[in-house]
């Protein structure tokens, strides 16, 4: 460290999303000891460029490091990169007298006067050059809108609903300045050219939810770019190519241009279409131009979106021209030399699809999953997308976060501007837009917890659109009488995905399926909506209607892809109802195609291939077990054989308490009662007896107001249990069936309902 009051070498680190956009720069104390400095100072970073900075103290994680965190846009401002080293100093601060503001971004308007920026700037240290955001939210609070008076000076529609960011094209006197009360702020409609060109339009505070993701790209494309003499120190080449994969919407063309601009490379976007030409040789010519242009202007990323359109598969390709583009490309991906400081960037969601002779080191060197989001990264993404938007008090964050189930960057983005232009349509009946927007329209302009409901039914998950999936309502307490199976699904399901690490530390793997058979009307079917609402997980509901086709090979097809997608958005209850039409006994159909027994191979593939399911869990129902192929029901496939029974009376006291929840009870209704006269009713009888009961009552009268025991007599007269007793004992030698060893299993075999063996 320096002597007092003399300048440090501070390692430049990340900052927080919480930092982002409020030009401060943390610290530890000692630094700022030996600088004898007092949070809240100026203070001016020197890297390639110098910019200015409000020091504040340290996290406490951070204490006695010798770091200085800025966020994305001092990185941009100051030409550096996390893990560069600057030098820091005491600020020469003087009152500015005059300030030059205008748009950071080609094609954005602003209107109005630039003296209603003092607030938001005011005491703020600025450098001509500088990129700056009026960003005030942390993510810590529900939301921090804009300051009132700039809400007025967007010229767009959904004005006040996003951050903005400004550069300082010039300052009088020049240096370091500080707004005061009696700066004369000069705001620019459109976007002009500062002294020194500054490129911030996307930095790494702009993406949220990769976690390690954007470690392991800096990694492959950041530190070749900057500090190439390490690999020749090293004697290895650097790395040529990364491909970024993962479902649509994730983020991955962000990330390549947050990259390029935290490194000051030079950016070349490709897109499939734009490259593919009529006429002969036109397409490699254009490939040829690119990587020319890229050579001359190094460092330079050349991103190439979509890349399974322009480099397919060769053999399952007819046409010529994209054989050609094939070629083409990896040429020109094997003549770049090591040291032309030139980085290529692919990024798809069809991986399978590339040419497989692209994806080899030496081309592609690495390829980086950049997936769903999980609970965590969702609260990350929304704090992004919301730190300009003026929430309600009665917004949570993480509840948004933890009910979007299945929710990748661009859907929360869409959710986020569903929900603001919710809360316009709420004012603007009653607005003349002729006349203008008053201003206690705007400074009451909020989006409430409502409208990101409201938005929720609209925005759908991108990644799990072709199949359906869920957010169940059923909560444990809406389920009775199947006490037994649902602590078993509780310890089968819910641990393993809330707490994966308990089970790594005994050294034991969760279970991979549930089985739940039992008879018809006993509540499988909301035990599995209940478990995966209870493990915070999502729900992809499933029928053999859905995955069977005619055609050959597609009902493979069709369940490898339910898989797949279960996957990409883990944590992910798969729930197939009625198994046994999808997987029956294999051997038994002479003369079919014998489509569902390959679609049993499938599953067992899926269950326990090469592949293997981490956080996905598949859940089963059936009422006839005995019709299932043996081979699904082994431990490592359907580990757990859970038999759903027909409720005693103390689970159809339960069961009834549920479905008169809402029910104007007479006092005279004794659910007790009720419960010991309804043996061997399932749940679904119980219901449909409440129902009854309703009906009778509105029978009488359409004002009726209470339900009495008359009505429960009446009903009980009518309704007849599901389940006979020939059918209970079936299903309770099934169960001492079902629980012998697998082999003894196929030799025993099952004998069909309605012939239980004597």
């Amino acid at each position: 460290m320096a002597e007092t009051g003399q300048a440090v070498r501070l390692q430049v680190a990340n900052a927080p999303l919480g930092d982002a956009g409020r030009g401060i720069a943390r610290m530890s104390h000692q630094a700022l000891t030996a600088m004898a400095l007092q949070e809240g100072e100026a203070i001016e970073v020197i890297g390639k460029r110098h910019t200015t900075a409000l020091v504040v103290g340290p996290y406490p994680d951070d204490e006695g490091l010798d770091i200085l965190r800025l966020d994305g846009l001092q990185r941009v401002n100051a030409g550096v990169g996390s893990g560069d080293y600057v030098e820091v100093k005491r600020a020469e601060v003087r009152p500015a007298t005059r300030v030059v503001l205008a748009p950071a971004q080609k094609g954005f308007r602003l209107q109005g006067c630039g003296d209603a920026l003092k607030r938001t700037f005011h005491q703020r240290p600025l450098t001509a050059g500088d990129v700056i955001s009026t960003s005030v939210c942390t993510p810590g609070t529900a939301g921090s809108r804009l300051p009132d008076e700039l809400s007025g000076m967007l010229n767009i529609p959904a004005f006040g609903l996003q951050e903005i960011r400004l550069v300082v094209v010039s300052t009088e006197p020049r240096g370091i300045v500080q707004v005061t009360a009696k700066t004369e702020v000069d705001l620019r409609p459109q976007f002009e050219e500062p002294k020194e060109a500054r490129r911030a339009d996307v930095t790494y505070d702009d993406i949220g939810g990769l976690g390690s993701t954007v470690d392991q790209v800096r990694e492959m494309v950041e530190l070749p770019l900057r500090h190439p003499e390490l690999f020749q120190r090293l004697g290895i080449d650097p790395p040529k190519g990364v491909l970024l994969y993962g479902p649509p919407g994730t983020g991955k063309t962000r990330l390549a241009r947050a990259v390029a601009n935290e490194t000051e490379a030079q950016f070349y976007h490709i897109a499939g279409p734009e490259i593919m030409g009529r006429h002969y040789g036109e397409s490699e010519q254009r490939l040829r131009q690119v990587f020319q242009e890229a050579q001359q202007n190094s460092p330079a990323i050349i991103f190439i979106d979509e890349i399974d359109s322009i480099a397919p598969k060769r053999e399952e390709v007819t046409g010529e021209v994209e054989r050609r583009v094939v070629a083409q490309l990896l040429t020109l991906m094997d003549g770049l030399e090591p040291r032309q400081n030139i980085v290529v960037i692919g990024a798809t969601n069809r991986r399978e699809a590339i040419d497989e002779a692209l994806r080899r080191p030496g081309r592609f060197d690495r390829e980086i999953v950049i997936g769903v989001p999980d609970e965590p990264g969702r609260r990350e993404i929304l704090a992004i997308h919301m730190r300009g938007m003026p929430l309600a008090e009665d917004v949570n964050l993480d509840e948004v976060a933890r009910t979007s189930y299945g929710f990748v960057g661009a859907d929360l983005a869409a959710l986020s501007r569903e929900a603001a232009m919710d809360s316009l349509r709420r004012i603007l009946p009653g607005i003349n837009l002729r006349d203008g927007m008053p201003t206690n329209v705007l400074e009451s302009l909020q989006v409430t917890r409502q409208d990101f409901l409201n938005a929720m039914k609209r925005v759908q998950p991108s990644a799990l659109r072709e199949i359906m999936i869920q957010v169940p309502n059923i909560t444990w307490d809406d389920i009775g009488g199947v006490e037994e199976a649902r602590t078993r699904l509780r310890e089968g399901v819910e641990l393993p995905l809330k707490n994966p690490e308990s089970f790594q530390r005994l050294g034991i793997r969760p279970a991979k399926g549930f089985l739940l058979f039992g008879p018809p009307g006993t509540g499988k079917t909301l035990l599995a909506k209940a478990v995966a609402r209870e493990a915070q997980a999502n729900f992809v509901a499933t029928k053999s209607s859905d995955l069977l086709s005619k055609w050959y090979g597609e009902s493979e097809q069709q369940v490898s892809r339910l898989f797949a997608r279960a996957r990409q958005v883990a944590p992910t209850v798969i729930f197939i109802d009625e198994i046994d039409s999808l997987a029956p006994l294999r051997g038994g159909g002479l003369g079919e195609p014998a489509v569902t027994e390959r679609v049993v191979n499938t599953i067992l593939a899926e269950m326990d291939g090469l592949e293997e399911l981490q956080s996905v869990v598949l859940m089963a129902a059936t009422n006839r077990p005995n019709l299932i192929d043996p081979a699904l029901l082994r431990p490592g496939r359907f580990d757990e054989l859970i038999y759903v029974p027909v409720p005693d009376a103390a689970g159809r006291r339960h069961i009834l308490g549920i479905h008169t929840r809402t029910m104007p009870l007479g006092p005279d209704v004794n659910l007790d009662e009720i419960a010991e006269r309804t043996s061997r009713f399932t749940g679904a009888d119980l219901e449909d007896l409440t129902r009854r009961a309703g009906l009778l009552a509105l029978r009488e009268t359409l004002e009726a107001q209470t339900i009495t025991m008359a009505h429960f007599e009446h009903a009980l007269r009518e309704a007849r249990p599901s389940v006979t007793p020939e059918m209970e004992r079936e299903y309770e030698d099934m169960v001492g069936t079902l629980k012998q060893q697998g082999p003894q299993r196929q030799a025993i075999g099952f004998l069909p309902l309605g012939q239980a063996s004597s």
